[in-house]
């Protein structure tokens, strides 16, 4: 089943439910990384367990999420690109950016390539070698900060270097790993794939202030659409900022290593 089709079905079911008073339905659009590395489903589950509130998720790149919500079709969302987020609230479509967790983003390929010191040091040996880079080219949370790296290093994107492969980061891992190229990744898909998967690819470079990840909460704003449940989407950020949503998610592990960070101590 295509990602498109499978937003489509949930937005049809959300209305059917919503006309038919089902008001224990939140509507949760979040990431591929929080969704591919299974924090989600986790995260999702014990909150069921806790409040009865059935969630109903979709995972898509931050872009589409936030484009999700702005058409109401959300009652809350999880996303990590914070100038995005601060705009979508500046222009009334959610309530307040409130900060979950956080990870890191990591630079991955088939070996690495050289002296550096910085991560934009990095990606301009990239360009400079013509090494393959996959791009996720879709808009994602991890996607923008790529091209915010790219502009920071003062390099533009060639066409003999340069592939995208429009899809989700566990995916453009294996097409990464396929192809012995370069490509960002946040640090959670990369733990949660490669136990899965081995991947042919190691950590090139890491630890760049530039590479903070940090991810958020957004109510969707009642004001602006009247149908969305807006009770259950607090109860949601209620529970995820709480003592046991912070413990949850620094307690999430993949073979013994923690991918996300609870933001509140």
């Amino acid at each position: 089943m295509s990602k498109l089709f499978k937003i489509v079905i949930f937005q049809i079911t959300l209305i059917l439910g919503f006309n038919t008073g089902a008001t224990d339905i939140l509507r949760l659009v979040t990431t591929t990384s929080t969704d591919n590395s299974g924090l989600t489903d986790f995260l999702v589950k014990e909150f069921n367990r806790d409040t009865g509130i059935n969630v109903h998720v979709v995972a898509v790149g931050t872009g589409k999420a936030l484009a999700i919500a702005r058409n109401g079709d959300a009652d809350v969302i999880l996303v990590h690109s914070k100038p995005d987020e601060l705009e979508f609230v500046d222009q009334g479509n959610g309530i307040e950016r409130i900060s979950v967790m956080y990870n890191d983003f990591i630079l991955v390929g088939p070996g690495e390539i050289g002296e550096t010191r910085s991560i934009t040091e990095v990606m301009r040996v990239i360009a400079d070698k013509d090494q393959l880079f996959i791009s996720r080219g879709d808009d994602s949370g991890t996607h923008k900060k790529e091209l915010q790296l790219w502009q920071a290093a003062g390099v533009k994107q060639q066409d003999n270097w340069y592939r995208e492969s429009g899809q989700g980061m566990g995916k453009t891992l294996q097409i990464a790993s396929e192809l012995n190229a370069y490509t960002l990744t946040d640090r959670g898909t990369w733990l949660a794939q490669n136990a899965n998967q081995p991947l042919q690819l190691q950590i090139v470079f890491e630890g760049d202030d530039d590479l903070f990840n940090p991810y958020s909460l957004i109510a969707v704003n009642p004001e602006k659409f009247i149908h969305v449940n807006y009770d259950a989407a607090n109860q949601f950020i209620d529970w995820m900022t709480s003592v046991k949503g912070q413990q949850l998610i620094a307690g999430f592990e993949v073979e013994g290593q923690q991918l996300f960070f609870p933001s509140i101590n």
